[in-house]
């Protein structure tokens, strides 16, 4: 499988740097003997059908309407979606359905989490028995994004992008100078007033896609791709049941048969994935048979704006790099010093304060050009080390001791490894802008990430610079280590024009009823089957406390929560939630009543040994799990 780097900016570009390469977005996987399979080449089609894409993946284009509500002509999205086959036929009575996914976002691609990470989702979920329930896992890039088409588009070719987006590093990010703000604003605004209105991928068209980006439309998206699977597993397994036994092949056909207009959900979703699972929710209450909400995202607050700011634990998580750190030592931490815990803290914000005043410059090597370490920079792997502070925590002490001694080469060396190059192949110039020869799936996500966001919180695009410095203030009293970054994301709907056709105006809480965003009185119905809450007990983004105080009031709803410090609990190896996560798809049985599960690793203290040392400890159905949970901690966040 080809491997590149993403390129959507400075920020998503560190992130691939410490922690993946990820797989071209037109090259879908391949075995050894086969000829890589482009997106371009399957036909997009109304019904799933799908191509052998190599290493046992199948990859399908699903032909949807743009706007659900129109009758005739109008225009389509093709829906790329990958699937991993389960590990028994659709005839075999341990079949379990298929595990729709979503890593997050707005703007994650579902297909590139399927590619990456498919396998250690199916160990999960999957039985580890032979009697129990095997489930195929798919994955799909929502409307606009990624390999999905049309994609959402804001300049005429990539070259212009990759200028534009080179400059972001150059200007800094909100709280990097005293006139950041008025910088990142102009930018902003020119970037959206453009980009809301024009569609780049698809000009001259007569309905406008970002009118038809939002999370409630997506939700319409995930009922056509469970039906269109549940046809499809009908008319499989009618090609492979056996002919020559009438009761048994009546029986499976029973068991497969396509349950028109009734098809039930299975989902597994993170961060925004739990915002997708709760909209769906909310709409189609009697579709959900299991739901896996991971982090989860306060509705309210995403939608209206109204509640206390998602970030209040973010601080109490960097907290902790200081605590692990002094627990590590010297030799497990580089920026360990005498003092304790607080001694290292302070001179962690010290640090950072001297990069901010005076930026540092570092001559070029045989290697990289020259650069120049800034304060953008620091923050920028400060924040992922919060997301994700068991992969990250070593990263960012190993950088930031080097910078107090005064050596800032490893950073500017790091920082290089996030370039890219603005100048098309020669493939790509033949081929045309905006050709699967020149995009790729990461090239889009902040751009779809601001036309789903603007859409669905559109209080988000009317902010003036007053207003937005009132709530950039709440955040930064929040938080000092993220405050600066959640306000960016808000400052990212400046100068959005185009609005949603079809908004969320409610929600249906399972076990309260309906709930109008702007109306405090239930009536209603519950979900057919309850939904499963897991949250580590602080997280930076979707805090527990934020939204227990609704959920712990809901019927037939629980989660385990992880004793851990990251964002979602896949980040947070612990073989108890996942085992928790397997029972539940196994059977529907919720945890019971306030249960928490221990993470099995700390950031710093005794890595890499800690990891060997509990994988040895574990039986050997546990020891699976616990290398699938391994392995999605070292693929980083895949959309933080």
């Amino acid at each position: 499988m080809e491997k590149h780097i993403p390129k959507s900016c400075w920020a998503l570009a560190l992130l691939a740097v410490i922690f993946l390469t990820w797989p071209q977005s037109h090259v879908l996987t391949q075995t050894q003997t086969e000829t890589p399979l482009t997106w371009d080449q399957i036909d997009p089609s109304p019904t799933l059908k799908y191509h052998n894409c190599g290493d046992e993946f199948q990859c399908a284009r699903l032909e949807v309407p743009m706007d659900y509500n129109r009758t005739k002509g109008g225009r389509t999205f093709a829906l790329a979606v990958v699937r991993l086959p389960a590990k028994v036929p659709v005839t075999d009575p341990r079949y379990g359905g298929a595990v729709l996914i979503n890593p997050g976002g707005p703007g994650g691609p579902g297909t590139m989490q399927a590619f990456v990470s498919g396998r250690n989702l199916q160990l999960i979920v999957d039985a580890d028995h032979p009697e129990g329930k095997y489930f195929d896992i798919i994955g799909f890039d929502p409307r606009g994004v990624g390999s999905t088409t049309p994609p959402v588009m804001c300049f005429p070719d990539p070259v212009s992008q990759r200028n534009w987006e080179l400059q972001v590093s150059v200007e800094g990010m909100l709280g990097s100078g005293a006139d950041a703000l008025l910088r990142n604003w102009q930018r902003t605004e020119a970037l959206n007033s453009g980009c809301s209105v024009f569609d780049m991928s698809s000009p001259g068209t007569d309905e406008q896609m970002m009118s038809f980006l939002n999370t409630r439309l997506v939700a319409e998206d995930v009922v056509t791709i469970i039906e269109r699977h549940g046809e499809w597993r009908e008319k499989e397994a009618r090609k492979i049941a056996r002919s020559d036994c009438p009761m048994e092949m009546e029986a499976v056909l029973e068991r497969t048969r396509w349950q028109r207009g009734e098809e039930k959900l299975l989902y597994w979703g993170r961060s925004y994935g739990t915002l997708l699972g709760t909209t769906f929710a909310s709409l189609y209450p009697d579709r959900v048979e299991r739901a896996v909400l991971d982090g989860v995202v306060d509705m309210i607050k995403y939608y209206q704006g109204v509640g206390t700011n998602a970030i209040t634990d973010a601080d109490a998580i960097f907290e902790r790099f200081g605590q692990y750190c002094h627990e590590a030592g010297p030799t497990g931490c580089p920026f360990y010093i005498d003092g304790g815990a607080d001694a290292i803290k302070a001179a962690y914000w010290e640090l950072e304060q001297q990069i901010l005043n005076v930026s540092i410059p570092v001559m070029a090597s045989a290697n990289r050009g020259p650069e120049v370490v800034t304060w953008t920079d620091i923050k920028a792997i400060q924040r992922v080390a919060i997301y994700q502070p068991l992969l990250a925590f070593p990263v960012l002490a190993d950088r930031m001791s080097e910078l107090a001694k005064g050596n800032a080469v490893p950073m500017a060396d790091f920082k290089h490894g996030s370039h890219f190059g603005a100048c098309p192949s020669n493939k790509c110039s033949r081929a045309g802008p905006w050709s699967l020869e020149c995009a790729t799936s990461q090239d889009n996500m902040l751009y779809a990430m601001s036309g789903i966001m603007c859409s669905d919180a559109e209080f988000m695009t009317t902010l003036n610079k007053r207003q937005f410095q009132a709530g950039w203030d709440s955040l930064k009293s929040d938080s000092a280590a993220l405050g600066d970054y959640w306000a960016q994301l808000h400052l990212s709907c400046v100068g959005w024009k185009a609005k949603a056709k079809y908004p969320f105006t409610g929600m249906c809480l399972p076990g309260l009823g309906f709930f109008k965003l702007t109306h405090s009185g239930p009536w209603g119905t519950t979900t057919a089957h309850p939904m499963l809450f897991v949250s580590n007990t602080l997280d930076p983004v979707t805090p527990l406390h934020r939204y227990a105080f609704i959920y712990t009031r809901l019927r037939g709803l629980s989660w385990p929560s992880t004793l851990n410090i990251p964002h979602t609990t896949v980040a947070a190896p612990s073989v108890c939630v996942a085992k928790a996560i397997r029972h539940y798809f196994q059977t529907g049985t919720l945890p019971s009543e306030g249960t928490l599960c221990e993470a099995d690793l700390k950031p710093l203290v005794g890595a890499p040994s800690q990891a060997v040392a509990v994988s040895q400890s574990l039986s050997p159905s546990d020891r699976r799990l616990f290398e699938a949970l391994m392995a999605e901690v070292r693929q980083g966040p895949m959309f933080p």
